[in-house]
């Protein structure tokens, strides 16, 4: 009978579940502050971390040695064209190591942001998303296809849309003012209508508009978003930024104008690709904005007009110089031919007659050439200048590298091989610094309280094969990516796991520089606020500590603790100082194992 005991003591004590879900053992942890990184193992329980360090006697139900390779956040991918059916595995989004991207890109997407989250949630969700306000949708759902100004109570619905995205949980609003029927908007209209968002203190990502008044100019284009995100009171963001055709050879001119606006206190941002070619509609950006007013059927009326006819290809024969590399860098998307080679089959000497004559009975896709190698290098290595890949989730075939290689591309190429930037530089311009523009306190860092988004690489390896040849070749050296706790891949391989989450934007949440050092008197501060928030007589019991992030009077931090020794309960503090939504009042924030609290706390 003692022995029965013993075996079934045993065995109970053998079936006990280890106190952690997954851990990382010995890989070099870059945290994406910036900071070298250092060796050490990650615990997490319940999709968050819970301990950085040398944790060798602890035990986990799954665990990863990770020797010899890099452990950082999770990629973030804010400029996200993410097909919802290629969120249910994200193959090629794991595969570069991404756990989170920000949805609607260039102003598209749809309006009702609870719907998109809801339908997105159904099909299950291989990785986070989160979502921008769409405003090129908002204006074309309001205004129409027509080149027209939209009276006081369009202007008024525009805003109700705008605020009720925000008050859904967007992390900010996405234009594409190049892209028809926005492009007609003038200015004064798009910040009247944007200047709702001022309390949200978040941002504004803007294809730039080129317009053949500025002769195309990129530079141009760029102030406009300056203007536009100013204006509104928001941060600006060159997305996927480009020095375009005659405005190549400008990188170094437009990153000092945004650095001389950031130390100025308005900061202004960017997010860029490693590629030298785009890729959008043939039509979008060639056929001149008059012709396109009203739609596609009006365009091609337009085209069996003669004397139009003969403008449209005179001011897109000037569109292709000012703005591409020519016609035999134009790849059409539908037969994956260039617009020279069918120009030597037509017998077309313009290739602005030769896109018009395609137009007439096609709508393809085209991959566009645009920039300098030079440009490129310096866009990428510069620190306010966000990674991302224009790509998204796919579900069936693409026509551009970048869905499969853009952010080991980055690692592999210009990181490893080229030296452009180091290391722990790229990986914050991946992860910190995005999650920072976005306003997301808890990803994009590894340290205690942080969401467990995880990817795990070869630095040795890591490196992208795709090419506009087989844009579909998957890169290598991407071996686990961890998400919301979740291996959903490993050995470079999908598990299949959908634990990904439509995120929604904390109200304490604001857009900001990725910037340390923290605030002093961090534990005092974070013990205050659970006296605060919770009440005095629990005190908060602190077991790790995360990084603080500050900006201003800003500043949060995660961490672990509780109200009794060894709990290791995730918590997420916001101070403020000066809250302008309490009439700059300072205000305190607590999220303990998701449940939140907020109250004003003194006068200043």
């Amino acid at each position: 009978m003692r022995i029965v005991l013993l075996l079934a003591l045993a065995s109970s004590l053998h079936a006990q579940p280890a106190p952690y879900d997954v851990l990382l053992r010995g890989g070099t942890v870059v945290d994406g502050t910036g900071r070298p990184g250092v060796v050490a193992d990650v615990a997490i329980r319940s999709g968050v971390i819970v301990r950085v360090g040398n944790l060798s006697t602890l035990k986990a139900t799954t665990e990863l040695d990770v020797r010899g390779r890099m452990v950082a956040p999770g990629f973030i991918n804010v400029h996200s064209h993410a097909d919802p059916r290629g969120l249910a595995s994200a193959f090629n989004m794991l595969t570069q190591g991404v756990t989170t991207e920000l949805l609607n890109a260039d102003g598209g997407g749809p309006v009702d942001l609870t719907v998109q989250a809801n339908q997105l949630r159904q099909g299950g969700l291989a990785v986070n998303v989160a979502a921008s306000v769409p405003f090129n949708s908002i204006w074309a759902s309001v205004n129409g296809l027509s080149d027209t100004r939209p009276d006081s109570a369009q202007r008024a619905r525009m805003r109700t849309l705008v605020r009720s995205g925000l008050e859904a949980g967007a992390f900010g609003i996405s234009a594409g003012l190049d892209y028809k029927p926005a492009y007609f908007s003038s200015v004064a209209e798009v910040i009247d209508v944007l200047a709702v968002a001022k309390p949200w203190r978040t941002f504004f990502t803007n294809h730039d508009r080129l317009t053949p008044e500025s002769g195309y100019s990129s530079l141009v284009g760029m102030q406009e978003t300056m203007t536009v995100g100013f204006g509104a009171s928001m941060v600006p963001v060159f997305t996927h930024m480009k020095l375009q055709g005659r405005s190549q050879g400008n990188a170094t001119r437009i990153l000092d104008t945004m650095h001389v606006e950031s130390q100025r206190g308005r900061w202004v941002a960017g997010d860029v690709y490693p590629y030298l070619s785009g890729q959008t509609m043939l039509v979008a950006l060639i056929i001149p904005g008059w012709a396109q007013d009203g739609g596609v059927e009006k365009m091609r009326a337009r085209f069996a007009d003669s004397a139009q006819r003969a403008r449209i290809v005179r001011e897109a024969d000037e569109a292709i110089a000012a703005r591409f590399t020519g016609a035999a860098g134009i790849l059409l998307g539908d037969d994956n031919s260039t617009l020279q080679q069918y120009m030597l089959g037509a017998q077309i000497a313009s290739p602005g007659e030769a896109v018009v004559r395609i137009l007439e009975t096609r709508m393809p896709s085209a991959i566009l050439g645009f920039g300098a190698e030079a440009d490129l290098v310096r866009l990428i290595a510069d620190p306010d200048i966000i990674i991302a890949c224009d790509c998204g989730a796919a579900s069936q075939r693409v026509a551009h590298p970048r869905f499969f290689g853009t952010f080991p591309r980055v690692l592999g190429r210009y990181v490893r091989e080229q030296r452009v930037l180091p290391w722990e530089a790229a990986i914050r311009k991946m992860t910190w610094l995005p999650a920072s523009l976005m306003g997301l306190l808890d990803r994009g860092l590894i340290a205690p309280g942080m969401a467990a988004d995880l990817v795990v690489f070869d630095s040795t390896t890591v490196l992208d094969h795709a090419t506009y040849a087989n844009p579909t070749a998957p890169s290598t050296g991407i071996v686990h990516v961890v998400v919301n706790g979740n291996v959903a891949l490993r050995d470079g391989k999908p598990t299949g796991a959908q634990s990904g989450r439509t995120l929604q934007r904390p109200a304490e949440g604001i857009s900001r520089p990725a910037v340390l050092p923290a605030p002093d008197g961090v534990e005092k501060r974070v013990r205050d606020a659970f006296a605060l928030t919770v009440g005095p007589n629990r005190p908060f019991r602190i077991t790790a500590i995360g990084i603080a992030q500050q900006a201003g009077s800003w500043w949060s931090i995660t961490g672990v603790g509780g109200y009794s020794a060894n709990e290791e309960r995730p918590f997420t503090v916001v101070y403020h100082d000066t809250d302008p939504r309490h009439g700059g009042n300072a205000s305190v924030s607590v999220w303990l194992d998701g449940q939140y609290t907020s109250k004003p706390s003194r006068r200043r």
